[in-house]
Parts: structure tokens; C-alpha cells; sequence
């Protein structure tokens, strides 16, 4: 007789108990004592696989569905990889430094405030790192601001503002990618459509700067040491011409046209590796090295490089992205175990109860990533959790997952350096020399999104609908990238 037991769906409260498990184990372990989140999240795994059991699922059926939903992503962990790849050689090729340096040498004293916001954005682009742009350059423009006598308060706020610009936005960042991958979206259209509410915020930012800036008494001030010691270090080790914006131009054009994202990524690094073997003149295992590992000043032989510039192009690689990756399958795990009970299918349903508009679903959404930033204190699991969670409340609604991967990234990603508990804002406190609670008001586009995003839910303004024919696609299909 067969004795196998008929799984059944789960309550509010076993649905919920996972989740407030994992909640807590990272908030108490990563947060307060700093315990790595990978372990956290295994155990957390490990709590939801037991009420998966409890509710009548097999342990094979666990596997098959964390299988399942690895396999479904594991398009946008390749761009993961690909994005390392791309850091590394556009560092060896001389890509990344020439925005670089054309970006510092446009300082205007009398313009400090939002050249800081508008420079440190320009690289964090460019190097899709936030932590990086605002340890270099961000630090260059505090010793501006020190040898000016401005505010640096307001110098730092528009560091980290811009410095998280770049991270939002850029093609190169981790959590960008995260967010795309994670609505199954694809990755340009999701940058296109972060810039209804990241583009106002960074107007308005710059409003505030340019105002402030010119009430104040910089204009006269000149350069100080570390800014021009960071242009003449890059002059030193770079030849500069046209030909190192060829990849960049590669994928401009690959984005403008829709093309494969991995492809053109692939295209373009090999350009960047040509242009760091024949104009910059590295080896080809240092070329190499820098696509596998990351770009690394060591590679310059006995020259003396002034410490700024380690800090600034150290970095890259496709291994630089193992880290972020494991955090991935970490995540993917606990979220594929949660698929297979239904749980989070009951808490939506009980949620949505409180929702009749899509501003109140925004509102919700922002309220998921805010909760989740401030106990976990980890951007890329504040990331894929919430919109595990809602994707598919989206797609009933008849709303494209790339509002929820917005809305995400406006609550979490973007809000994650203005907390002073939190990883990023101790970093960008450290670094930066002034306290985060101090720069919080001036980074205006750090909370300025959450405005925007409830702006745009009630009236409707930059909200991307689904037709009947792309609602049934997107319930089952897997991304075609």
C-alpha cells in the first residue's frame, strides 16, 4: 500500500517562519557580530527544508526545485562572471582609467559639491563599483574639500550619492545584475527603467549642490596634491587615445540594439585585452591575469605607484565575483526550497488582502526592501528575497517585474549607505571621514527614490504594464537572454 503523504499548502504562520528565521539569523549573526551571511543562509535553508518536509514534500523534491530555479538563473550568473571579466580588462586595457582621468581633470572649484556628485558618478559607472569610486576618487574630492575649507558633510554626501548612482545603473554592478537576474529581466531594459526614479533624484541632488555650492566662498580654491598626483600616477602608466573607448562603444551598441548581453561582453573584453597587449604594452600573462583575477599594480614591475592609484585600479577579474556568487546559490537555495512549500504564494496572497492599487503595491514593495536592508544589513540577499516574493504578485496584476526590480533597488540598494549600521554606511563613514548621519541629508539621491517611486505608483508615471500574451509568458517562461 502506498503510504506517501499527500503534500498539503502551509499556514500564514509556517510560511512566514522561515523568513522571520532568516531574518533574525542575519541580523543578529551578520549585523551584530559579524558572522559571513553564506553560512546564515544555509542554515536558513535548512529551517525551510524541514517545513517542506513537515508539509509532505520528498528530499528529492527539495533538490529538484532548488535545481530548477538555479537553472533558471544561471544566464544572469554567466553575466556575473562576464562582468569580472569586463573589470579586469577594461583596468589593463586603459578603458576604465582614461574616464577616469578625464573625469578629475574636469574639476571646477567654484562647482565643487555637484562636480563631486557628477565625477564620482561618471567612475562608479564606469567601474561599477560604489566602495571603489567613493575610496578613490570620492577620497580625492574630501582632501579638495579639505583644502577649500568647504563643507565636507555636504562633499561627502554627494560622494556617496554618486558613488550609488553608478551602482545602480551601471552594467558593471553586482547588485544591478542581481536585481535583473532575479526578475528575470533583461539587463539593459532594466537600467533603462531605473532612470524614472534615479535620474529626477540625481537632478535634484544636483539642484541642491549647484544652490548650495554657489552661495559658498570655493571659487578661488585651488587643486590640492591628491587629485593631481592621481591624474599624473594614470598619464604615467596609461597611454591615452581613442582607441581604449572602443569597448565601451561595444557595448553601447550592444545594449542599443538588444544584442546577447554575455557576447558583447565577451567581444569587448577581448578588445580591452588587445588594447592592454599593443598600446599599453602588458604581457600576455598579465593580460590574462587581469581577466581571470583582476588588474593588479604589481603588474607594472619595480615602478613606485603613488598608493591612491592601487586603490583605484586594483580590481576585477572574474574571480572577484565568486563571492557574490556564492551569496547567489545561497539565496537561490533557501528561495527554491520555499518555492516548492508555497509559502511565499501564502504570504502574498495574505498580503495583497491589504493592497488595491498599484501605489499601495509599491508602497509594500518599498516597505519589503527597507525591512530587509535595515535587520539583514546585506544589499544582495535585500535584493533577491523581496522580489522572490513578489514577482509573481506583479505578473497577476498585469505589471512588468521591472517595476518590482526598480522598487527594489530604490529601497534597498540605494538606501543601504545612508544606515549607519549597515556594512556600506560604516565603509562610506570610515573612508570618507565624516559621520553618516552627517552626509545623510546631502546624499539626496540615496532617500530621494523612495519619493519618487510612491510618486510614480499612484499616478501611474513610468509604471510598465504587461499585455494579456506577455502576462502568460512571463508566469512560466524563463528569461531568453
Amino acid at each position: 500500500m502506498d503510504k506517501r503523504i499527500t503534500p498539503r499548502a502551509p499556514t500564514l504562520a509556517e510560511s512566514l517562519l522561515p523568513i522571520v528565521v532568516m531574518v533574525l539569523l542575519l541580523g543578529v549573526g551578520y549585523a551584530a557580530f559579524s558572522l559571513p551571511p553564506e553560512p546564515l543562509m544555509v542554515l536558513s535553508t535548512v529551517i525551510a527544508a524541514l517545513l517542506v518536509k513537515r508539509l509532505g514534500h520528498s528530499y528529492a523534491a527539495i533538490l529538484e526545485s532548488i535545481s530548477q530555479k538555479i537553472a533558471k538563473t544561471m544566464p544572469a550568473l554567466l553575466i556575473l562572471i562576464s562582468v569580472g571579466l569586463l573589470i579586469g580588462t577594461w583596468m589593463a586595457g586603459g578603458t576604465i582609467p582614461l574616464m577616469i582621468y578625464y573625469g578629475l581633470t574636469l574639476i571646477n572649484p567654484a562647482m565643487l559639491y555637484v562636480t563631486a556628485l557628477l565625477v564620482t558618478s561618471l567612475v562608479s559607472v564606469c567601474t561599477g563599483t560604489s566602495w571603489g569610486s567613493a575610496g578613490t576618487v570620492g577620497v580625492a574630492f574630501m582632501g579638495v574639500a579639505i583644502g577649500m575649507e568647504a563643507n565636507l558633510a555636504a562633499t561627502a554626501g554627494a560622494v556617496v550619492a554618486g558613488a550609488y548612482f553608478g551602482d545602480k545603473l551601471s552594467p558593471l554592478s553586482g547588485d544591478t545584475n542581481l536585481a535583473a537576474m532575479a526578475a528575470q529581466i533583461d539587463l539593459y531594459e532594466h537600467i533603462a527603467h531605473l532612470l524614472y526614479t534615479t535620474l529626477p533624484s540625481l537632478i535634484l541632488s544636483a539642484t541642491v549642490l549647484t544652490v548650495y555650492g554657489l552661495s559658498g566662498d570655493t571659487g578661488a580654491a585651488a587643486l590640492p596634491e591628491k587629485v593631481l598626483a592621481i591624474t599624473a600616477g594614470l598619464r604615467e602608466i596609461y597611454h591615452f587615445n581613442l582607441l581604449l573607448l572602443l569597448p565601451v562603444a561595444i557595448v553601447l551598441y550592444g545594449s542599443v540594439t538588444k544584442k546577447p548581453t554575455i557576447p558583447v561582453m565577451l567581444v569587448s573584453a577581448l578588445v580591452a585585452m588587445l588594447n592592454a597587449g599593443f598600446i599599453q604594452g602588458f604581457s600576455l600573462h598579465d593580460v590574462v591575469k587581469s581577466a581571470v583575477d583582476g588588474f593588479n599594480v604589481s603588474m607594472l614591475g619595480d615602478r613606485e605607484v603613488n598608493p591612491l592609484l592601487g586603490n583605484l585600479l586594483n580590481r576585477g577579474g572574474m574571480n572577484s565575483m565568486m563571492s557574490t556568487l556564492l551569496i547567489c546559490f545561497c539565496a537561490l537555495s533557501f528561495a527554491g526550497t520555499l518555492a516548492l512549500s508555497g509559502a511565499l504564494e501564502t504570504i502574498v496572497h495574505n498580503l495583497l488582502r491589504l493592497v488595491h492599487s498599484t501605489g499601495t503595491l509599491i508602497l509594500a514593495t518599498l516597505a519589503c526592501g527597507l525591512t530587509m536592508i535595515s535587520v539583514t544589513c546585506n544589499g544582495q540577499i535585500s535584493i533577491l528575497i523581496p522580489i522572490e516574493m513578489l514577482r509573481s504578485a506583479y505578473i497577476e496584476r498585469g505589471l512588468h517585474p521591472k517595476n518590482l526590480a526598480r522598487t527594489v533597488e530604490d529601497s534597498a540598494t540605494i538606501f543601504e549607505p545612508i544606515l549607519p549600521w549597515t556594512a556600506a554606511g560604516a565603509y562610506m563613514a570610515g573612508t570618507l571621514g565624516v559621520a553618516t548621519l552627517s552626509y545623510l541629508p546631502w546624499a539626496v539621491l540615496c532617500w530621494s527614490g523612495i519619493f519618487f517611486a510612491t510618486l510614480w505608483g499612484f499616478t501611474g508615471f513610468g509604471i510598465a504594464r504587461l499585455s494579456p500574451q506577455q502576462q502568460a509568458s512571463l508566469t512560466n517562461a524563463p528569461l531568453n537572454r
